[in-house]
């Protein structure tokens, strides 16, 4: 009992990293998670008996790690990853949130989704093959999604015999890449995760780099959690309004703040009316406290009897979002369909849904050379572009680079609910190209 009372109490203390693994197909991102995981021992004995039974059923004398997070039967029958795989451990140092992201084109919106929450990337690249075009478009998507550090992982060293040079030049070019597109950190790191060769122990083969393990790398990167620091924001999600004997008149608006800290007495604005009124009370665990902070879910109550519903955003009345019906955004597209000019959807920003239509389309981005193709008229799955959509009713939207939550949207179709597109509202990594108004709009969803 007192080991576990130790260990709850040293993972309370301890920091949480979320971090996404991404790369080429075969580049061997599950083999690295799998390793990851059995050389921090991290892995139940069952399960690792598990992949030992596996490996031998497949003819493989060792066990093949890859299989720790290859859940689908498609994915251990093809040898690939599908799906985004999440994985929870823990070291003496951190706590880790970990998803495993396919690397094939058709599956880079998974990796949009596995990284959208991330602080960290570990960009993995075939040591053999060096950086290749879905290098580049992970690359490009972490930017856009502003993960702060990205660390690229050069692998199968071993098939290069450990060569320094062959490290050194991949390091160079993908580290002038990722600069460019604005990413504010990356570390190289030379591994063989097949051998464990700098994934959690030093490599005997590579006394040329000084350089940290994976895994000292994940333990040692600083993450900040510290969202009271950005403005605040708080979506309403629901109104409580008990209208009971004991509390007749209480009227309270429930939600997760997405940023930022609220105080009583505070005075805030409610979006998008612009009403304004004073914080009176705030409820948390069924007891009234002074100051709420993200990401705590709260009820806050209001001195003024004002019109507040679900979808609403409550701001400090001093730091209050733009409010909006013209959202211009980069977009990564995720739906089979393509999305065009003109088209209805539906945009669902926190916990607001609104009609819409696509007015532009700018421009889509060429990963090749990072340049804007003008006007493409439409974007297809895995594409990344710029949009202008043009809402029924205002929004109150922050720039994606000053808040991930309340900067982020997504489109959906409103035929079928069908996620079409993510989008981050504002200025990504590249320039916005010029585009034209379009000429028609559609008579029923004209805003």
């Amino acid at each position: 009992m007192t080991t576990v009372t130790q260990h709850a109490e040293q993972l309370s203390t301890t920091t949480l990293l979320r971090f996404a693994t991404a790369g080429s197909v075969d580049d061997g991102k599950s083999t690295l998670v799998g390793r990851l995981l059995h050389d921090s021992k991290s892995v139940l004995t069952d399960q690792l008996e598990a992949v030992e039974h596996a490996s031998r059923n497949r003819g493989q004398e060792a066990p093949d790690l890859a299989l720790l997070t290859d859940g689908l039967r498609a994915e251990r029958e093809q040898g690939i990853t599908i799906d985004v795989a999440y994985r929870y451990f823990a070291t003496p140092r951190r706590r880790f949130i970990l998803a495993d992201t396919p690397g094939h084109v058709q599956y880079t919106r998974n990796m949009v989704t596995g990284a959208s929450t991330a602080e960290l990337a570990v960009v993995l690249v075939d040591a053999r093959n060096g950086v290749v075009e879905q290098t580049r478009r992970h690359a490009a998507v972490a930017a856009l999604l502003r993960v702060p550090h990205v660390v690229l992982a050069v692998n199968k060293m071993d098939l290069v015999d450990y060569a320094e040079p062959v490290f050194a030049a991949i390091a160079e070019e993908f580290t002038a890449y990722a600069a460019s597109l604005g990413v504010p950190e990356i570390t190289a790191i030379p591994i063989s995760a097949l051998a464990g060769d700098n994934v959690v122990e030093p490599s005997a083969h590579m006394d040329w780099y000084g350089g940290p393990t994976v895994l000292e790398h994940l333990e040692t990167v600083p993450v900040s959690h510290d969202l009271t620091a950005c403005h605040a924001r708080f979506p309403v999600q629901y109104v409580i309004r008990p209208q009971s004997a004991e509390h007749p008149d209480y009227r309270g608006y429930a939600g997760q703040i997405a940023a930022g800290a609220f105080r009583v007495g505070e005075a805030v604005t409610v979006l998008p009316s612009g009403r304004t009124s004073t914080i009176a009370g705030i409820d948390a665990l069924g007891e009234s406290v002074d100051i709420a902070w993200a990401p705590q879910s709260v009820t806050i109550r209001l001195a003024d009897d004002i019109d507040v519903s679900r979808g609403d955003l409550i701001a400090p009345a001093d730091d209050a979002p733009a409010v909006t019906q013209d959202v211009e955004a980069t977009v990564c597209h995720v739906a089979d369909q393509p999305l065009a000019v003109g088209q209805r959807v539906l945009l669902k920003h926190t916990t607001r849904t609104v009609k819409a239509i696509v007015k532009d389309i700018p421009s889509r981005l060429t990963l090749d050379d990072l340049s804007q193709h003008p006007a493409p008229g439409r974007l297809v799955a895995n594409d990344i572009g710029r949009v202008v959509v043009r809402t029924a009713e205002p929004l109150a939207l922050d720039a994606y680079a000053d808040s991930r939550r309340t900067g982020s949207f997504l489109l959906i179709d409103p035929a079928d609910g069908t996620t079409l597109t993510a989008g981050m509202a504002g200025e990504a990594f590249a320039a916005t190209a010029p585009g034209e108004e379009t000429a028609a709009d559609d008579a029923e969803w004209d805003f």
